[in-house]
């Protein structure tokens, strides 16, 4: 049989002997000092078996006390200092003493510890009083001073911050070792404090309800709606009476008894002169429910309401951020008991169009079974401004129509593992088509060709890539023929960017897509293990990454988008301006490492430039810009399938991305048609729900920021147009297939996404789409005209 853990023995006694136990141990401290008392205690106690080991209890006993900071709540504020969300193991505010109320401070006093600007930590006059009640049979009474009861509630607070249960247990049991405890610590705490900083202390660390409702502070908040030091007679009379019993004499929950706690309270204080007769008939007159405003605390991000998402985002960051602590039981330790002040980047102007705007776009629980999300930063500095989805918010699963991934984030912060970018890429091909010293100007070839994967190059960051035939197609069909770099830009043609691509070192290409900030969400070690964060070498080289078939969020998109916005400069996320802690403790505070060279200049201009049109002439010019007429660009992305659909665009001072999907089956096929939010769609595409989502959002987010152009772009990098190629194909091992079908790259594309954003980006179904645009064109029905050309 295993031994016993020794703590967990204790030694208690009736009320009567234990008073007389104490009264002994202070009468002797006064006359020989706290250590001589220890030589009576077993004298006077000797009669009671559990005496045989006082002295040894005695002994084991610390003299001294040493405060720590009490666990208190932690708060999270968006921008504007408009409180999100309060996070606690105990619901406590730790407020200094002149931030009490005088009434509060007295009604604790008259009803604890009367004399207690008397004593010195220990009532002798209280425990004769209560040691001559309990012999004389009537309810037995106790005598611990304000002093003593601040000792046990610190004591049970250390062992509750350390997560010693059994410390907890004896710091609140009926026991010999736990009233020396108290008395002993009280003594020698009255020698090292004020009786002002006692009471503060006291005032901080009681339980003042049932529902984990500690200090003066939070229990003011609690059932009043007011600050403590505004706390009446008659509020403070209410609080200072729970604290016998949080349970019983908790108003909400017992208003009978708490009156009649609370009068006791004000008969006390008109006692011993603290109110007048008025006052305390005034006082016992109010009725209980009268004087409550009760104001629960709701712990959580369930209370951001629409702002959940980002507030568990916030969490994230600092439960697995080292900043905050070398492990994360410390992290989260700090988080729901260190009594942070945590400001953050959100704009709650910004929040609230977000949020309205995903709903509006896909309702939850719309009989498409989509979802919707959208992420908002500022560029060049990487501020989160908005991150909303249109399911709502649950800190736990199971709860039907809710759920607690967060689609905007990544697999650390949100725990979503991304989805499909489809042509929500192909800004960081055409930078580095522009880098490797092409324009946009060059004529490439947007036929329907197959090549073979192996041909592309690799080399030196990846080896071959095998035999296997790829043939990319286009929503609109088959052969296009030869059209500029621009065009299939704005036009999101998938046959020109294959083409291309294939002209691209794919090294190169994933290294500048990096730079900029495009982030992959499934990644792995050398191990082939998954891993949350991003490393550069996950990003997959292989031609079908041209046309944007590896998973990322609206939040990373938005972020590598404002690197275009800023002319060159990325900026990692971040959603946290300053941390501080009790006492004015700083932390510091996740950096968005701005990198000012993540592309040059004069190429992030020129991709601004193309990106541009996708407004006037391109895949989104059905939304016309935006209201207020000011520079803005963008690109709509659709994965293989139109499974998932995005459109992320920007201003030189705000960059967004919304992304449309389908989270629990993200190779669902859209292409057949549907009906969301009530309207029918013939097919799924970027410029369909995404992108409209996008502009209601954006009308409104810009609202009131200044008017900015974006930089000139590199006029050698638009180029001269120049007549197509006189050969038909792009290399001599290829061969065009204007007849459709494409196989994919089947070696690499192990999980059916063969089409590799055929059709925008993966529907099979061009030549109906090709009619479908002319029909649209011949009854000038620009809008479906959009939904059938291109990518969109």
């Amino acid at each position: 049989m295993a031994k016993s853990d020794p703590r967990r023995i204790t030694r208690t006694m009736p009320a009567t002997q234990l008073v007389a136990l104490l009264l002994a141990f202070v009468l002797a401290a006064g006359v020989g000092g706290v250590l001589a008392a220890g030589l009576v205690i077993p004298m006077v106690a000797g009669a009671n078996a559990a005496a045989d080991s006082t002295v040894a209890i005695y002994d084991e006993v610390p003299a001294e006390l040493e405060p720590r900071p009490m666990s208190q709540q932690s708060r999270i504020y968006a921008a504007n200092g408009k409180l999100l969300a309060t996070f606690y193991a105990q619901n406590r505010i730790v407020v200094p003493l002149d931030e009490i109320s005088e009434p509060m401070q007295h009604a604790v006093i008259s009803i604890e510890d009367e004399r207690f600007y008397e004593h010195g930590g220990i009532d002798v006059q209280g425990m004769t009083r209560a040691l001559a009640n309990n012999v004389a049979g009537h309810a037995t009474q106790g005598a611990s001073t304000l002093t003593q009861q601040y000792v046990k509630n610190m004591l049970i607070d250390q062992a509750l911050q350390d997560g010693d249960q059994f410390g907890v247990i004896k710091a609140s049991e009926d026991s010999i070792s736990r009233k020396l405890t108290e008395a002993k610590m009280a003594i020698s705490l009255e020698k090292t404090m004020t009786k002002d900083e006692v009471l503060q202390g006291y005032l901080n660390a009681a339980q003042f309800g049932s529902r984990s409702i500690y200090g003066v502070e939070a229990a003011a908040r609690y059932y009043f709606d007011k600050h403590a030091s505004e706390l009446s007679i008659v509020e403070a009379a209410t609080i200072a009476g729970i604290t016998k019993s949080p349970s019983r004499f908790d108003p909400t929950v017992n208003p009978k008894d708490a009156k009649e706690r609370r009068d006791l309270v004000l008969q006390n204080m008109w006692k011993l002169g603290y109110i007048s007769t008025e006052e305390r008939d005034e006082a016992k007159a109010t009725p209980i429910k009268k004087s409550l405003d009760v104001n629960p605390t709701e712990i959580g991000c369930a209370a951001a309401k629409d702002s959940a998402f980002f507030c568990d985002y916030v969490t994230k960051e600092i439960v697995t951020n080292p900043v905050f602590g070398e492990t994360k039981a410390e992290r989260q330790q700090l988080l729901y008991r260190g009594g942070l002040e945590i400001h953050t980047t959100l704009d709650p102007k910004k929040q609230k169009a977000a949020a309205a705007a995903v709903k509006n776009a896909v309702p939850a629980g719309d009989s498409s079974g989509l979802q919707s999300a959208i992420a908002s930063v500022e560029p060049g500095t990487g501020k989160i401004l908005a991150m909303a989805q249109n399911i709502p918010y649950t800190p736990s699963e199971g709860k039907e129509g809710t759920t607690r991934v967060n689609y905007a984030a990544d697999p650390t912060h949100g725990a979503s593992g991304g989805f499909q970018v489809g042509s929500n890429f192909k800004p960081f091909v055409l930078a580095e088509w522009l880098k490797e010293g092409h324009t946009l100007s060059e004529r490439v070839n947007a036929n329907e060709v197959t090549r073979v994967v192996g041909n592309f190059q690799t080399k030196p960051c990846v080896g071959w890539l095998g035999p296997e035939p790829w043939t990319p197609g286009n929503a609109e069909g088959g052969g296009q023929g030869y059209i500029s770099a621009l065009e299939a830009t704005y036009r999101s043609v998938n046959t020109a960017y294959a083409s291309m691509g294939y002209e691209l070192n794919l090294c190169n290409l994933r290294n500048t897509a990096w730079d900029m900030g495009f982030r992959p969400t499934r990644s792995e070690d050398n191990n082939g293990a998954v891993i949350n964060e991003p490393k550069r070498d996950n990003i997959d080289v292989r031609a079908p990454m041209i046309l944007g078939t590896q998973e990322s969020t609206p939040l990373y998109q938005a972020a590598a988008y404002a690197t275009l916005a800023t002319g060159g400069t990325y900026c990692s996320p971040v959603a946290i301006t300053a941390v501080s802690g009790p006492g004015g403790k700083e932390y510091d505070v996740p950096d968005a490492k701005c990198d000012k060279d993540a592309l040059p200049s004069n190429v992030a201009n020129t991709v601004v430039y193309a990106m541009e049109k996708v407004f006037t002439e391109g895949t989104a010019r059905t939304l016309g810009g935006l209201a207020d007429g000011r520079p803005v660009a963008g690109k709509t992305g659709t994965s293989n399938a139109s499974a998932q659909t995005w459109f992320t665009g920007f201003t030189p001072n705000l960059s967004t991305s919304v992304w449309v999907g389908n989270a629990d089956k993200p190779n669902e096929d859209h292409t057949n048609g549907g009906v969301v939010n009530g309207k029918p769609y013939r097919v799924l595409y970027g410029s369909t729900v995404a992108a409209p989502a996008w502009k209601d959002y954006m009308d409104k987010a810009i609202s009131g920021l200044p008017v900015k152009d974006f930089g000139a772009p590199d006029q050698s990098m638009i180029g001269v147009s120049a007549p197509p190629p006189s050969s038909g194909g792009d290399d001599g091992d290829d061969t065009s297939d204007d007849g459709g079908g494409g196989g994919g790259d089947k070696g690499k594309e192990p999980k059916g996404d063969e089409g590799n954003d055929r059709g925008g980006n993966g529907n099979g179904n061009g030549r109906a789409d090709a009619a479908a645009a002319w029909d649209a064109v011949q009854n000038g029905d620009w809008e479906s005209l959009g939904d059938a050309w291109g990518d969109n």
